[in-house]
This record gives structure tokens, sequence and C-alpha cells, in this order.
């Protein structure tokens, strides 16, 4: 596998709040500590699970900064700087930058639905932002634009772009890429990692490592040995955590219960529109975290 300025195992980290809304700053660094202890290699902040659509950018930077002092070198840290406005991705690239990432994980535009035409141009004015290597964010079932074939073709001839976070769920569309590009490929939707990485990908950008970090990479390091046999044993064992995170409402949500269920956090604060998990939710949650295996008995 070629070496990733991204890292291989990255979650994409909640944002800590406390009570009323603030950012838990205590908790950013406890919340880094613990991803760093569960063979993680990357970090990614401001992007969905971090709720960047309801930080101000005063609280990403901050954020981005903070992660980065917390991290000192130990782990990548990619941070999140999509925009439907590309004046405004451009701002926040430059400024993630000045505040110490080492990487960009850039969203298509929502809501105004560029053509691709206007997606490639977009996403060439943020990578002629900065120096930082880009990681292409596709995830058209919140953005509603895809990145068509075409134009991951014409953007992976920019020289800082070097990735995409595919959480589009089409195995086939990911393959095709993979074959024509040098693109390094990691997968953005957990129920998928393990499909994505026997098909070439990189490394995950998960929500579920929050939790699961070090299985994710156990799982990787096994299909770099081809073993898919401890690979599809990893990846069974994390069937519940996986539906208990991803499927019994939304992922920031259910992450930042998970981890103060597990003694990280002390809140799981979460802003509006996004409200906490009901008992019933984490009911199943706790069920679903007790049969987590270790890594080495999956």
């Amino acid at each position: 596998m070629p070496p990733s300025p991204f890292g291989r195992v990255l979650t994409a980290m909640v944002t800590p709040m406390v009570p009323g809304g603030a950012v838990d700053e205590g908790g950013l660094e406890a919340l880094v500590e613990h991803l760093l202890a569960t063979g993680h290699d990357g970090l990614v902040v401001n992007g969905t699970t971090g709720e960047a659509s309801t930080l101000t950018d005063e609280e990403s930077i901050a954020t981005v900064a903070r992660v980065s002092r917390a991290a000192a070198g130990r782990a990548r840290v990619v941070a999140g700087v999509g925009s439907n406005d590309t004046a405004h991705a451009v701002h926040m690239a430059t400024e993630a930058a000045r505040a110490g990432a080492e990487g960009l994980l850039l969203v298509s535009p929502y809501y105004n639905k560029p053509t691709q035409p206007g997606l490639v141009a977009h996403c060439r004015a943020v990578a002629d932002a900065t120096d930082l290597p880009v990681m292409l964010y596709d995830i058209p079932g919140r953005t509603g634009i895809a990145f068509a074939h075409e134009t991951l073709l014409a953007l992976a001839e920019h020289p800082r772009v070097l990735a995409v976070k595919d959480a589009k769920g089409d195995l086939w569309a990911a393959t095709r890429a993979m074959a024509a590009t040098d693109l390094l490929w990691f997968s953005g939707e957990d129920a998928l990692n393990l499909p994505l990485l026997a098909l070439g990908a990189t490394g995950v950008v998960s929500v579920v490592g929050h939790v699961a970090g070090a299985h994710y990479r156990a799982m990787v390091e096994a299909v770099d040995r081809g073993d898919l046999v401890s690979a599809r044993r990893l990846h069974a064992g994390l069937v519940p955590v996986v539906e208990a995170l991803m499927t019994t409402s939304q992922g920031a949500i259910m992450a930042k219960a998970a981890l103060v269920e597990l003694g990280v956090l002390e809140h799981a604060t979460v802003r509006l529109p996004l409200v906490e998990s009901p008992p019933e939710h984490l009911a199943l949650l706790r069920t679903a975290l007790a049969t987590l295996p270790t890594p080495k008995d999956s």
C-alpha cells in the first residue's frame, strides 16, 4: 500500500460539548488521547460527525488548533473545510492550515447543487489555496451531489488532490475510480469498511472508530497481509456496534453517547437540530458495547 499523508485509520471526531452547547476543550483533549491509544494514526476534525455545520468559523479553527497541539505529531490532523460557498471554503482552508492542519477534507457543495464543472472548479480553488493534501468527501446523501467518475479523473490531475472519502455506497464506482486513478481511497461508511478495503482502499475514516479503533487497525492490517478470514471475523464482530451507532438514530448523537458510556467524555451534548439519545437508544447502545470483543478475539 502506498504511503498515506492522511494516515490509514482515521475517525471523524465528534466535537465534545458541555451542557449549553459550548465546545468542551478538555473533552477534546481527552478524546484525542483515547483515539491515539486505540490504533489511530489520523484524526478528522470539523467533519459531519463533528457537527461542523453548527460550529462558528472561530470554533472550527480553534478546534483544529487544539487538536493539532494535543496530537503533537502523533497522528495526522485533517480539517474539514467544506462549504457551499467557494470563497468561504477557501478561507477555511487557509485558516485551518495556519492552525496546524496537515490535510484538508473537502465535501462537495451542498444545497445549491452545482454542475460537475462547477464542482471541479470549486475543488480546484480550495486545493490551490494551501500546500496541504486534499481528501475529497463524496457523500451525496447529505449534499445532493455526487462526484461523477469524469470529475474524479479531472480532479486526480491536481497535485494536491490525493484521496477520496467514499460515503456514496457504490462499490463498482469505487472500483472504477481506483482502477483509473492514483487516488487513495478511504471508506467513509462503516458498514462497507471491509468491502472497500478488500477492493483496494487505503484505509477508513470512521465513526464507529470512536469505540472500535483498535478493531479497524487490526482489520486494515489483516487485509494488508491477505488474511481475509481474520478480517471477516473482525467485520462480523462489529455488526452490533455498527448498527447501534449508525442506524439507531444519527452518528454524532450515538458516538457521543458511546463515549460517555466508555468514560471518555462527561457529556453527550449535541447542538440543535440534533438532540440526545432517548433511553431506548441508550439501552441498545449499552447492549452493543457489551458485545464488543477485543480485537485479538474477534
